[in-house]
């Protein structure tokens, strides 16, 4: 299963990255964000899957690949690629926007890593801490698809574009990649975060079980 799921994401960065969605985010805003969500909420928690537990799991040997320092660099990388001088950048260079998507991914495997990787010992612990991390992420993820779905003016370019075939302003198009980023990016992560505190109570419900059937 862990071979599949690093396979399925390897496959995902090369059909986004290779694929017509990353040429047509040179222009279009709402395809950016579609390739920018494959990147960090498909391929990024498929590869960390496929990577957790394995010796390429860097998370299994330094604390410092935790759960909330990584969360807070995704919130820098992420916030900083959507400042517009930055997104112009990537627009007009393919320099940057290779940078921009290398640490799209960078931050993305460090994240789902720390929150997802390192079982063992203190596998509850990792999972309490991967739960926060994911959840604060989807916060920050929410609170940055809502600012670029609601602002009343466009933050990058004017006049029209052309995104999957449909033609739109710029203020759509900005519009509708917030709301991207609201459906798949926050969903994905606060689903991740869910998941780590459902496998968390079911393991402190199956030790307090085990408590009690050793005090019989």
């Amino acid at each position: 299963m862990k071979r599949a799921a690093l396979i399925i994401g390897l496959l995902m960065l090369a059909i986004i990255w290779g694929g017509p969605l990353f040429a047509a985010g040179e222009t279009s805003f709402t395809a950016h964000m579609m390739a920018h969500m494959g990147v960090v909420a498909i391929a990024a928690p498929l590869i960390a899957f496929g990577l957790a537990g394995t010796d390429w799991d860097f998370s299994r040997r330094s604390r410092l690949f935790s759960p909330l320092p990584a969360s807070l660099l995704e919130l820098v990388v992420i916030w900083a690629w959507h400042a517009p001088a930055l997104r112009l950048m990537a627009e007009t260079s393919p320099a940057a926007a290779a940078a921009e998507q290398a640490n799209f991914l960078v931050a993305g495997l460090i994240l789902w890593l720390s929150c997802i990787g390192h079982s063992g010992h203190d596998r509850n612990e990792r999972s309490a801490a991967g739960a926060f991390g994911l959840l604060f992420t989807s916060v920050h993820m929410t609170l940055l698809g809502a600012l670029l779905a609601l602002t009343p003016r466009p933050l990058y370019g004017a006049g029209e574009v052309t995104c999957l075939g449909m033609t739109l302003s710029a203020g759509q198009d900005q519009a509708l990649g917030g709301v991207v980023m609201l459906f798949v990016g926050a969903a994905v992560y606060l689903a991740g975060g869910l998941a780590l505190l459902a496998r968390l109570l079911a393991a402190q419900d199956e030790r307090g079980r085990t408590d009690r059937r050793l005090a019989r």
